[in-house]
């Protein structure tokens, strides 16, 4: 029986608040917070109207002030953090937790809003030529609280989403359950809804298209190997979904996978786009629609992608538009008791079934319900050590069979079509 405080209210975090309210034998009360506490009243009277055993409270909060977290944390004394704001305030909420001494779960690694900044940048620029991935994403800045965590006696859990999140489980269970020893590893990431925009993003847009735009990258015994965005692609026939085109990108469990399974020979990660959405974000790349960089606009200083989001459809409202399904898992090969064996976990998650149920779309279904899984298994004390880890890092077993309670279930194909 737990108290929990959620940090951000958009669409994935409605999925995970209304799956916390689901599992009320371990979360007692839950408190939403963000920037616009609106959002936050409109989601907990939903649930209220609903039913729910959960006691809602919401409150007001810049994830971007730590010093205004403590001040929340310290007045509602919850169990724990669940952060589902953006990746630019993961250190911010990590050190407000730290402070008060309270265990944190996230979806995403840390990012900086201000790619410019000439301290990240120096930083970034070492790691770049150190480590050979030009990402701005990466975990060296949360790992680096290890020490901090483990002398508070608390727990980071990071990553909890699908891809990373349940990707990493899936990894974790294999070696547990299926290989002596894992070869190679291709986590595939297949959408197959459709919106009927034009052009539109299923997870916050300032995200998705910088990740997406980014150099590709993979990793072959123990070191990065860089691509150029796009530059390697697949053709894949996915269960339920159908064949797509899929491309390489760099992704953070490729990262946590690589340094918590060291023997792995490759780890590669691609994700499914039409030539509409390509074609799309290539031209507002070429005009400089994804810079970070701000510009100045009749006397104002705006962040060119910070715009763009704000024209383009908000992710949490395509869920009553979006039809077809997504397919997202990974493809194993290794040995086991000798012999070559190759299987493929995975999840297939039908856009309108989420609508009916939560009112979302799958992507944020699918990135919601892990991030309660993950928080519910730090409070319950299944998962709870100090010090920061990733969720390849526990045992899987009891994170699968929450995946099959609560709307994730999976298949293992011991016999699938490899990625050449």
């Amino acid at each position: 029986m737990s108290r929990l405080l959620v940090i951000g209210c958009g669409g994935v975090a409605q999925v995970a608040i209304q799956k916390c309210c689901q599992n009320d034998k371990t979360f007692t009360e839950l408190m939403i917070a963000s920037r616009t506490e609106e959002k936050c009243i409109q989601l907990k009277n939903k649930i209220e109207s609903a039913g729910t055993n959960v006691k809602l409270s919401t409150a007001k909060v810049n994830a971007d002030n730590k010093d205004e977290i403590v001040v929340l944390i310290n007045s509602y004394k919850p169990d724990a953090v669940l952060n589902v704001a953006l990746p630019y305030q993961d250190l911010t909420i990590m050190d407000a937790c730290l402070e008060c001494k309270v265990d944190y779960i996230d979806t995403a690694n840390y990012e900086p809003e201000d790619t410019d900044d000439p301290k990240w940048r120096e930083i970034y620029e070492a790691r770049c030529k150190d480590k050979g991935f030009t990402a701005y994403f990466d975990y060296s800045w949360q790992w680096a609280y290890e020490e901090k965590f483990k002398n508070a006696g608390i727990t980071a859990l990071l990553g909890t989403g699908f891809d990373p999140g349940v990707t990493s489980v899936f990894t974790a269970y294999a070696a547990k359950h299926y290989f002596d020893e894992i070869e190679t590893i291709d986590i595939l990431d297949c959408n197959g809804g459709d919106h009927g925009y034009p052009f539109a993003t299923n997870f916050n847009p300032e995200i998705n298209l910088r990740e997406v735009s980014a150099n590709g990258s993979y990793m072959e015994n123990g070191k990065w190997v860089e691509t150029k965005p796009m530059e390697i692609k697949r053709v894949y026939n996915f269960p339920e979904v159908g064949e797509k085109d899929m491309y390489l990108l760099h992704h953070e469990e490729i990262e946590a996978l690589g340094r918590n399974f060291p023997n792995v020979k490759r780890i590669r990660f691609f994700m499914t786009f039409g030539q509409s959405y390509l074609t799309h974000m290539k031209c507002l790349e070429n005009v400089g629609m994804l810079s970070t960089s701000p510009i100045n606009f009749e006397g104002h200083e705006i962040v060119p992608i910070q715009f763009l989001k704000a024209l383009l459809p908000d992710p949490a409202s395509l869920g009553p538009r979006t039809v077809g399904k997504t397919n997202i898992g990974c493809i194993f090969t290794g040995k086991k008791d000798g012999k070559d064996r190759r299987i493929y976990i995975y999840n297939v998650c039908d856009h309108q079934e989420c609508y009916k149920e939560l009112g979302s779309q799958a992507i944020s279904y699918t990135t919601g319900v892990p991030a309660m899984i993950g928080t519910a298994l730090v409070v319950n004390g299944a998962w709870k050590k100090p010090g920061v880890f990733t969720t390849d890092e526990f045992d899987p077993d009891p994170y699968m069979e929450m995946l099959n309670e609560y709307g994730l279930p999976w298949v293992v194909d011991e016999n699938p079509v490899l990625v050449d």
